[in-house]
């Protein structure tokens, strides 16, 4: 995404990151981090809400190609062909996209980590960072991995082309805080806050005259309509 032999490199139209619907640890509120865990029945229900309106607000009529990129663990790669399924676009699996590692706190509750480390937990919870003495992968790392697997797609076709990567919520939070400079200015990590399931952002390139391609915040947060109203985290299942 940078310029080479005063020719500016390829770069997609936009980039849409996705975050999974909800899973059991979602539910109960325990950390997931790398564990493969599926999506639950109300997170199948959730990404296919997503899916079309993902389909409805940028596919449709817009002229464009997709590529779709996945996190390889499960309820990301299900997230992804909720999406791309319906418009026989094949998923690629990028480990770059990962959730970050937690360490020795993933499969546990908030709840009994605070009763079991109170020290380390507060300071995760005030973003200082307690979560590090439990082998966490740092959030620097997390990001920047990140921005590499996004320079990577983005720069395999032009602007007749949109990127969707479906991935986690603190890989798109730390992701962005460092692709948009946010993790200069604010180290800890703050600035953002994670998106709801089955929520997405948007990005598109600003071309400056005399600098490398910058991506800007089009959308944050974003869900279908119905997301909106009460029952998205526990609908009325038939």
């Amino acid at each position: 995404m940078t310029e080479r032999g005063g020719e500016r490199p390829m770069r997609v139209h936009s980039i849409t990151l996705v975050r999974h619907g909800r899973t059991a640890y979602n539910a109960v509120g325990r950390l997931q981090g790398q564990s493969d865990i599926p999506l639950d029945e109300t997170g199948l229900w959730q990404v296919e809400r997503t899916g079309e309106s993902l389909r409805t607000l940028y596919v449709t009529n817009s002229g464009r190609r997709q590529i779709v990129v996945s996190s390889d663990l499960g309820r990301s790669m299900q997230t992804a062909h909720a999406f791309a399924d319906a418009l026989d676009l094949p998923v690629h699996a990028d480990p770059r996209v990962r959730e970050r590692d937690f360490g020795e706190w993933e499969g546990l509750r908030l709840r009994d980590i605070h009763e079991r480390w109170p020290e380390d937990f507060a300071s995760f919870m005030s973003f200082r960072g307690g979560e590090m003495n439990h082998g966490a992968e740092a959030k620097t790392s997390v990001g920047s991995r990140g921005v590499a697997a996004l320079e990577d797609w983005s720069g395999r076709a032009g602007d007749d082309t949109d990127l969707f990567v479906f991935s986690h919520g603190a890989w798109i939070s730390q992701t962005l805080q460092v692709l948009l400079g946010l993790a200069e200015i604010h180290p800890d990590f703050a600035s953002l806050m994670s998106m709801r399931n089955a929520h997405w952002c948007r990005l598109r390139p600003l071309d400056l005259p005399d600098g490398p391609t910058r991506w800007r915040l089009a959308a944050f947060n974003h869900g279908p309509a119905i997301a909106e109203m009460s029952g998205w985290d526990d609908p009325q299942l038939p």
